[in-house]
């Protein structure tokens, strides 16, 4: 069975038990683009919106109160998860959002009528735009019901990000004792503990979920109320004033109605703000990903200092062969968020006078890298840094033998002297500390008072000397 709708381009044949109506039917065949439906978060919060508007049409008196009551029924069902197959349209659509916007309004609209005692398609009962879309336009209805879900999402990030940053915390203070080799430009430099580099991980996701929370207030200040274009035309302006309250108050959230709606509609940049910290966050947990990788390499013939869990073999031909997939994983992730910021900023600024019309791509791209970048920081937590282990007699044998513990000497014995000691180690294939001794530069007693490797992470740490006559410097308790 199916039934006839009409619009101002003509006609077409909807199946009987579908909610959508023929806007949506248009736009599903318009858009066959990216395979993949407006995200059901942005249909829920879409929901409250349409719940909101339709009980403060009913307040000021523009809506009757049969409708008002049908349409919250039917906005309530789909907050529940129902009618989700009515949803139909690709996430990447033209038109600023107006196709899934009309979407809602159609499925509402339709289960209304049935709500009713009504036939689906009969507009004459409750009618998408007149009724559900009351006091609203697309344009300050879509980017509110993009904020909402960005707020949700990103908020589900950062508890990601706060189990990480306790996470690494934890390993940081594991790891405290354990001294290893510090790289600059991969090549070997002075000591540091493996607690002192997992610390600075920690911190550093810290400051990300920082700015990340700092974000979420910018994105709380929504347009709704503007209709069109920010100047509200066709809204009652007690509904201007009510609607946000409205919205937070059937929906649970924090949104703050703009100072300007004219600027709130036509800028963005608090998308734009959002996807750049993500941006920043992901290159950050890309550089972690990276360090992991390569300290772990090995077992035998890398650097081989940390033991990263084994998750799954590795290799289809090599038997035994285990991969750093966490990592890698999510240094995969950080490049599509990275990717995705591009996009997010081409879009943005692609707005033209009073409209953005490419907020689908931004939410499209906006919402997969929250998503993403959360699954890949939960994956990561759980399968490689909660199971991290020190490969602490390693890190101490490679600390032993380093040449770059001669730069804890350089107070005592002058850069140049202890150019020629490192010189001589490295021909001769000795470590720094042998050499000092054979060529009677310090005592066994002074050496090892310097090349504690532990004190030398300490910082700020240069015995008081003098230099002797014969240029050497005598070190002193």
């Amino acid at each position: 069975m199916s039934r006839i709708e009409r619009d101002s381009l003509g006609e077409k044949e909807i199946e009987n038990d579908r909610y959508y109506g023929i806007q949506s039917l248009r736009a599903k065949e318009n858009f066959p683009i990216s395979g993949q439906k407006v995200h059901p978060l942005l249909i829920k919060n879409l929901a409250y919106i349409k719940k909101a508007a339709a009980l403060m049409n009913l307040e000021v008196g523009l809506l009757e109160k049969s409708i008002a009551g049908a349409i919250v029924k039917a906005a309530n069902e789909i907050i529940e998860g129902k009618f989700l197959d009515d949803f139909i349209i690709d996430a990447i659509q033209g038109g600023a959002g107006t196709s899934v916007n009309m979407n809602i309004n159609e499925v509402i609209a339709n289960r209304a009528i049935e709500l009713l005692g009504g036939k689906k398609g009969d507009y004459s009962v409750v009618h998408p735009n007149n009724h559900v879309n009351m006091s609203q336009s697309t344009n300050d209805v879509f980017p509110t019901a993009i904020k909402m879900t960005t707020i949700v999402l990103l908020t589900e990030l950062i508890e990601e990000l706060k189990n990480l940053r306790d996470c690494l915390k934890e390993k940081s203070n594991e790891f405290d004792e354990v001294v290893k080799v510090g790289r600059t430009q991969l090549q070997d430099a002075i000591p540091i503990r493996l607690g002192q580099e997992f610390k600075a991980y920690s911190l550093v996701v810290d400051r990300d979920i920082r700015r990340l929370q700092a974000s979420l207030e910018s994105v709380m200040i929504v347009n709704m109320g503007g209709t069109a274009i920010g100047t509200c035309l066709n809204a009652d302006e007690l509904y201007t004033k009510g609607i946000v309250d409205k919205i937070n108050e059937v929906s649970g959230f924090h949104l703050v109605q703009a100072e300007d709606l004219i600027d709130a509609t036509q800028n963005n940049d608090s998308l734009l703000e959002v996807s750049s910290l993500l941006k920043t966050c992901a290159v950050n947990l890309s550089k972690i990903a990276n360090d992991l990788r390569l300290i772990s390499s090995g077992p035998r013939a890398g650097i081989s200092e940390i033991n990263l869990p084994a998750v799954q073999p590795g290799s289809s031909i090599m038997p035994g062969k285990i991969n750093p997939v966490i990592p890698e994983v999510l240094n995969q992730v950080s490049f599509q968020v990275i990717g995705n910021d591009l996009t997010i900023t081409m879009a943005i600024e692609a707005g033209q006078l009073e409209l953005n019309a490419m907020l689908p791509i931004v939410a499209f791209n906006l919402f997969e890298s929250i998503q993403i970048l959360k699954n890949a920081v939960n994956t990561f937590t759980i399968n490689a840094i909660k199971g991290l282990t020190a490969k602490e007699l390693r890190c101490k044998n490679l600390v032993e033998n380093s040449l770059t513990l001669i730069t804890a000497l350089t107070p005592h014995l002058g850069y140049e002297t202890c150019s020629v000691i490192a010189q001589k180690a490295l021909k001769s294939g000795k470590n720094i500390r042998d050499v000092i001794l054979e060529e009677g530069y310090l005592s066994e007693n002074e050496v090892d008072r310097i090349l504690n490797p532990y004190e030398m992470t300490k910082g700020g740490i240069v015995a008081k000397d003098l230099l002797n006559k014969k240029g050497k410097r005598s070190f002193s308790d």
